[in-house]
């Protein structure tokens, strides 16, 4: 079967893989749409991010959906052509941020294309997968497997939320408005934010932005005065939500966040300085937010049913064959936000 393969930095190849044996418990699943995440970008532009760097050969992607091919003897409750968004979260269930309900902070996680551990995990980005029973979340016939491989970066979204407490009647900044900015605007919509202004220095994605329910955007490059309405009276924002990773932004959300507001930190940058004396005259309460686990079935659920609507961030899908090109297109943030890998014949 073919696979998305990273060797190192700007070696990126399609290759053929062998598919492991299926267990009793397991699915085997036809993969159908896989979404390219900042993270596989890092991987293939750089070889890594921060410490992490590739050491071996990895297949890249955990946003995806696809169509369930055949089980293994024990599974029960599922047949053959279900369609299913996949979640790329596999944890051990047994160390003690596991038996915690820390899902996300599991010692022996196995999430879809890390270079984090040694041996890397393997990705995705394969035409053929061999899944646990709990990855698969069944979609609704309306939903396209396109829409469906969002669920993953929905559910960064809404796990950002849950840290952040509760939304409901307050006023939201969200700076960086790619994907992730884009469906937490969706999701904070959903969690009854009063007022939500979106922030960025591109075009596209605040038009993106908005169409996800922003009540105003703002260009930071072209209008950063829109902001000082929000800085007087020592901030005007309850919460905070940095999606960008930009030092220049999380001054931006210090400056326009009131005392004891909420400033949740989604984008993963390099390290940083803050500006501590306005952290603390301020009392900001500043948290980092770091995957998902329980979070995948309510993304599901909320694509499921329509709540909320993720088209307007898929700007562009092309076929496993041209997945070099996907990767520099999604490169490209003057045309793109997310792009997808298409794996199979399937419905879009």
């Amino acid at each position: 079967m073919k696979s998305v393969v990273c060797h190192s930095a700007k070696d990126l190849r399609v290759e053929n893989t062998e598919l492991p044996a299926l267990g009793e418990h397991q699915l085997r699943v036809n993969v159908a749409f896989g979404g390219i995440c900042g993270s596989d970008l890092h991987y293939y532009q750089h070889g890594g991010f921060g410490t992490v760097r590739i050491k071996q050969p990895i297949a890249l992607g955990h946003e995806i959906s696809g169509v369930v091919d055949g089980f293994g003897a024990a599974v029960t409750g599922v047949k053959k052509g279900q369609r299913i968004a996949i979640s790329p979260s596999r944890p051990c269930g047994h160390c003690r941020f596991c038996q915690a309900g820390q899902h996300n902070h599991c010692l022996n996680m196995r999430f879809y294309g890390s270079a984090m551990p040694f041996p890397h995990i393997q990705g995705a980005f394969s035409e053929q997968l061999i899944i646990e029973g709990y990855q698969a979340h069944p979609i609704a016939d309306h939903l396209s497997l396109s829409e469906a491989a969002l669920a993953e970066p929905l559910s960064v979204g809404l796990h950002a939320i849950q840290r952040a407490g509760s939304v409901l009647g307050k006023q939201v900044l969200v700076t960086g408005c790619g994907p992730i900015g884009s469906l937490l605007i969706g999701a904070l919509r959903r969690a009854g934010a009063a007022r939500i202004v979106a922030a960025d220095i591109a075009d596209l994605p605040l038009k993106c932005a908005k169409e996800m329910g922003a009540d105003e955007i703002i260009n930071l490059k072209t209008q950063a005065e829109a902001l000082d309405q929000y800085k007087v009276d020592k901030g005007q924002f309850d919460a905070v939500f940095e999606a960008s990773g930009s030092e220049a932004a999380l001054r931006v959300g210090l400056d326009t966040i009131a005392p004891r507001g909420v400033l949740i930190t989604v984008g993963m940058g390099g390290d940083i300085s803050l500006p501590m004396t306005q952290i603390v005259a301020k009392e900001v309460d500043m948290r980092g937010t770091f995957r998902f686990h329980a979070e995948f079935a309510t993304a599901v659920r909320f694509l499921n049913e329509g709540l909320v609507n993720g088209k307007p961030v898929i700007t562009g899908i092309l076929p496993v064959d041209r997945a070099i090109e996907a990767f520099d297109l999604a490169a490209d943030k003057s045309q793109s936000l997310k792009v997808q890998i298409a794996f199979a014949d399937a419905v879009a």
